[in-house]
């Protein structure tokens, strides 16, 4: 499986440059030569950013396109999560693109000959969001090393924070966080938000995973928002180069608020924008021999 991508962390930094460097490229215009492979999208968890930008990847780069859907599939008649990844490596994909709610979906799966694209497992990694956030920063700021990136909100579900801690870590950038105690990763230092703001370059907001939490969460909203929410009062602390980025799907006026989300700092319709050149630099790596 040697042009899967399954965790950032099993490719060294040339091959992350190289894909940033590619989907700049698509960004700017540049043609592929791939033609009529055959990918399969297998979310097994809702999404639309990650699984309709990969659906506009395909597109761009004139795949045919398996969209699968869990609930009108064999699933509904008891067949695994397994099993029904084997049965789409065994139709001769070309690739086969995976989103779960369990974490390393990937172990389960052995002797698959297809390559997998890890579209997002459990709480532990989303390796072409934060393949997008990095393209999102280098356009900003053409480098990542010296960089301050402050994280804040739901660390403990949040697979975009792991996964985009450490691939900034490892491309030379400072990572501060920032999280109420329900929500910190006990692996990971924190620091108070506003100290944060003013030192950071990116500020990366995080949605509650209400989906993930096991119990209610012990904070209200109204308490969370006056804590943790990005209003234009903070943004007055930021640098005054800083950017905002988020992952999506945004609970406006919770953790980012309205007038915010398309402020000048904003970048969070532009990384859905590098979403899909990401992804279209990332199928086309699969493809190859």
């Amino acid at each position: 499986m040697h042009k899967s991508l399954l965790k950032l962390e099993n490719i060294n930094t040339k091959e992350v440059q190289d894909i940033l460097l590619r989907a700049q490229q698509f960004r700017n215009g540049a043609k592929t030569k791939v033609n009529n492979k055959i990918v399969a999208n297998l979310f097994f968890e809702p999404s639309t950013r990650t699984h309709y930008s990969f659906i506009t990847a395909e597109h761009k780069l004139n795949c045919k396109i398996l969209d699968f859907s869990p609930s009108s599939s064999s699933i509904t008649k008891g067949e695994t999560f397994c099993d029904t990844v084997k049965a789409f490596d065994q139709f001769g994909t070309d690739a086969i693109i995976i989103r779960s709610s369990q974490n390393e979906w990937y172990r389960e799966l052995t002797n698959i000959k297809t390559p997998l694209i890890n579209a997002g497992d459990g709480t532990l990694d989303h390796p072409t969001q934060t393949l997008l956030d990095l393209l999102t920063i280098y356009q900003e700021f053409e480098k990542f090393k010296n960089l301050t990136v402050l994280i804040v909100g739901d660390i403990l579900h949040s697979r975009v924070a792991h996964s985009n801690i450490k691939a900034m870590k490892r491309c030379g950038m400072k990572v501060l966080i920032s999280a109420p105690k329900e929500f910190q990763d006990k692996q990971y230092q924190y620091i108070d938000f506003e100290t944060g703001l003013k030192q950071a370059d990116v500020v990366n907001m995080l949605r509650i995973q209400n989906e993930r939490l096991d119990t209610k969460m012990s904070l209200s909203i109204n308490t969370y928002v006056k804590q943790y929410g990005l209003n234009l009062k903070r943004v007055n602390m930021m640098k005054p180069k800083a950017i905002i980025i988020h992952p999506a799907p945004v609970n406006r006026n919770i953790e980012i608020s309205d007038d915010v989300v398309e402020c000048d700092k904003s970048r969070i319709f532009k990384q859905i924008q590098n979403g899909v050149f990401v992804r279209m630099a990332v199928l086309e790596r699969a493809f190859k021999k």
